[in-house]
C-alpha cells in the first residue's frame, strides 16, 4: 500500500511509520505546525527521521488553529501541566492533563489533511501513531478512532483511505521495545511539550517516555546515543 505518514517526530509516530515502512510504501511525511511550543524541536526530529527512512518531507502550516486553541500546548509554557510517575496512572490526573493539552480535533484535522494528500499522490493509506496508553485518556488515539475515520473516508475520498496504526494497541514501553526491534532511530524522537534544547522530563509526555526507556532497558542506551549523534 502507497502510505502517507503523519510523523510529529514523538515516540508513537517515529515507531508507527518505521514499522509502516516495512510493509507499505510510505512516500511521504507530514509534520503539522499548529503553533505548539515544541514545533522547532518536531521539525527537526521529523527531518531527520524522515529522512533516515527514505522519506520526503513536508511542513504543514495551520496558524489558525493556533488561533482558535487555548491548549496549553500553544498557550502559554505555564499552561502546560507537570506530573509525576505516580500520577501518570491515576485517571483523574490523565484527564485533568488531556483537558489541559486537547487542541480541537487535532488527530481528525491531520487525518483529513493526510487524506487529501494520499488522493493527489495516489496512495490509499496514512500512517498514525495511535497508542493504547494514551487511548485511555485521548479518544482520538483508539482503534474506534481509526475506524471511524476510515468510515469517513469512504464518502469523503474517492478510492477510500486506511488508516494504518501499527502501535494503536500498544503502550509506550511496548513500543519502545517494537522500535528497537525494527530499528526505528528512536535516539531522535522529541516528545516533550516544551521548546528547549533537551526534554524537560518533567511533563506528562516526558515522563511516558522516560518510563518506557526504562522499563523497556533502553534508557542509558537511548541516552548514549543522543550524546553520540549530538542529539543531546
Amino acid at each position: 500500500m502507497r502510505a502517507v505518514a503523519l510523523l510529529s517526530g514523538g515516540l508513537d509516530s517515529v515507531v508507527a511509520t518505521a514499522a509502516a515502512c516495512q510493509q507499505h510504501e510510505v512516500i511521504l511525511a507530514l509534520t503539522c505546525d499548529y503553533g505548539q511550543h515544541a514545533v522547532r524541536q518536531e521539525i527537526a526530529a521529523a527531518q531527520y527521521i524522515a529522512r533516515s527512512l527514505g522519506i520526503e518531507h513536508t511542513v504543514i502550516a495551520l496558524s489558525w488553529l493556533a488561533e482558535i486553541t487555548q491548549s496549553g500546548l500553544v498557550a502559554g509554557a505555564e499552561d502546560i501541566p507537570q506530573a509525576t510517575n505516580k500520577s501518570l496512572d491515576d485517571p483523574d490526573t490523565a484527564q485533568a492533563v488531556a483537558q489541559a493539552v486537547w487542541v480541537p480535533n487535532r488527530n481528525g484535522i491531520f487525518l483529513n489533511i493526510a487524506a487529501a494528500y494520499c488522493e493527489v499522490l495516489d496512495c490509499t493509506g496514512i500512517v498514525a501513531g495511535f497508542n493504547a496508553e494514551e487511548g485511555a485518556s485521548f479518544s482520538d488515539n483508539t482503534p474506534e478512532f481509526a475506524q471511524a475515520a476510515e468510515a469517513c473516508f469512504a464518502y469523503s475520498t474517492r478510492r477510500g483511505v486506511h488508516v494504518i496504526a501499527p502501535t494503536v494497541n500498544l503502550d509506550k514501553t511496548e513500543i519502545v521495545g517494537l522500535g528497537y526491534e525494527i530499528g526505528a532511530p528512536l535516539h531522535r524522537v522529541w516528545s516533550c511539550y516544551r521548546d528547549g534544547e533537551e526534554h524537560c522530563w518533567n511533563c506528562t509526555s516526558c515522563l511516558r517516555l522516560k518510563r518506557a526507556l526504562e522499563q523497556a532497558g533502553r534508557w542509558e542506551q537511548w541516552q548514549e546515543q543522543r550524546r553520540a549523534t549530538g542529539a543531546a
